[in-house]
């Protein structure tokens, strides 16, 4: 398996190189240069797997021979035993034909967990392979930060920098970063929004002198292994629907279009999705865009799903590629424009040819509350916030009629709602009880820095506080 850039003039790399690299060096993202395909009657196959076994047979065709059979079997087996559901992703039913997909059962109880854990160890091997060590350099809207420093906490070859927008995450989500007491870890509190971590981040990278002097490597969903194993929890969902003998939609709350992408390569794997609803909150950029065709950037504005609050989608660069008929050349020059003046157009057209997969709904904060307290009441299930715009969203694309009643939805369950207890008392009147892993964040001391949005800042303190 090789990778390419989306900007198609940085080298094809094998998935090793890939994992440790990032970005690409002519400031793309990395992607398969050919998907694999699984039939049907493989696809059916998988129904007994268990979910690590499952994991291990999707995965295995994008890493080929990066590491030993044995070793990545062995750590995807690990990874998942450590997870606090005997299912490791279960699904429920809410109603007829809608389900919802519950991914924070990892350490950080975030969706992030199911990539980024497997991630800690696929690094720690291909470093100590090597010989060699990295500073890992990652920005978070939330809770991208969380789960990579709990998954590269203590780690020998490693030293993790994180930044995330002062004030804009929530308190616990903030706590999860701040309180862990390692040496390797560095919380970054920017003064700015996670588009400007983002920047800060991209910035950092595609200064190519300062990247290879302290080996630069990112966890962000900008790194295609971090995207790799969240392919997974699709297939374990649609197979316990039994696919695929029967299609299935999804609807997915969306900020960084990283999750909405791992549905996109899941279809593109064989499995049977009718549709993916991308769920937004009011920074609707992405709904905008599919809706018209227009990508055009707004101020972000600060809402009770924070990890949505973006308007620069990194990973739709991705889709744009393959939109653009894996052009290179176009992707890199509407890329750029975009950058430059805020605002590209394809036509609809092309919008509803090529990506026809697509529905996209906004939902706003009295929407939002408004579902969390409707859930609560008909089924007893709390949601968080991000998980409500999910679910508001399957709601109302299926009363658009846009999604067929007769295939099922499943809705994304991204958090735990215990990590946005004022949202949920907001809507029930109640506050979620903290998972017993989380009962003495909110005393634990914080460790973390505040640095301005300036490149200089940034780089020196990173400078200065690498081992490598």
């Amino acid at each position: 398996m090789k990778y390419i850039s989306t900007r198609g003039i940085a080298p094809e790399l094998d998935f090793d190189d890939v994992l440790i690299t990032g970005l690409a060096r002519d400031g793309g993202l990395y992607v398969p240069k050919e998907w694999p395909k699984f039939s049907n009657n493989e696809i059916e196959t998988m129904r007994e797997l268990s979910y690590a076994d499952l994991s291990i047979q999707i995965m295995k065709p994008f890493i080929s021979n990066s590491i030993s059979s044995d070793d990545f079997d062995a750590l995807v087996r690990d990874t998942y035993e450590k997870f606090r559901h005997p299912a490791v992703a279960p699904l429920k039913q809410l109603e007829n034909n809608l389900w919802l997909l519950e991914l924070f059962h990892g350490p950080t109880l975030a969706f992030k967990d199911y990539a980024m854990q497997i991630l800690g160890g696929l690094f720690d091997e291909a470093l100590q392979r090597r010989k060699k060590r990295t500073t890992i350099v990652g920005a978070t809207s939330g809770d991208t930060g969380s789960a990579a420093i709990e998954a590269f906490r203590n780690r020998e070859a490693i030293d993790i920098f994180i930044l995330f927008p002062k004030g804009r995450v929530s308190n616990i989500q903030q706590r999860q970063m701040t309180t862990v007491d390692s040496s390797n870890v560095h919380a970054i509190a920017l003064e700015g929004t996670f588009d400007d971590c983002q920047d800060m981040v991209k910035s950092l990278f595609n200064d190519l002198e300062y990247r290879d002097k302290y080996n630069l490597s990112a966890v962000n969903s900008i790194n295609w292994a971090r995207l790799l194993p969240q392919i997974i929890y699709y297939f374990w969902a649609a197979l316990a629907l039994w696919a695929p003998n029967r299609k299935v939609s999804f609807s997915v709350p969306s900020g960084n279009f990283g999750n909405v992408f791992s549905a996109y390569a899941a279809k593109a794997l064989g499995l049977p999705i009718e549709n993916l609803v991308v769920a937004t909150n009011t920074n609707d950029i992405l709904s905008r865009f599919f809706n018209s065709g227009k990508m055009e950037i707004k101020r972000v504005r600060p809402s009770l799903s924070p990890s949505m609050d973006i308007q620069v989608s990194s990973n739709f660069e991705r889709l744009l590629f393959d939109l653009c008929e894996r052009d290179g050349s176009l992707t890199n020059e509407i890329i750029e424009n975009f950058r430059t003046d805020g605002y590209f157009d394809i036509e609809t057209e092309l919008i509803a040819k090529r990506a026809n997969i697509f529905s996209a709904c906004s939902v706003d904060d009295e929407t939002t509350l408004a579902r969390i307290k409707k859930t609560h009441k008909d089924t007893g299930e709390i949601i968080d916030p991000h998980s409500a715009v999910g679910l508001e969203a399957a709601h109302q694309i299926r009363s658009s009629g846009l999604v067929s009643s007769e295939i099922p939805i499943i809705s994304l369950a991204c958090a735990h709602p215990a990590k946005f207890p004022d949202a949920v008392h907001g809507a029930t009147g109640f506050y979620p009880d903290l998972p017993v892993q989380l009962d003495d964040l909110l005393e634990k001391k914080e460790h973390t820095v505040v640095l301005p949005d300036d490149f200089d800042s940034v780089a020196n303190y990173i400078a200065d506080n690498t081992n490598v």
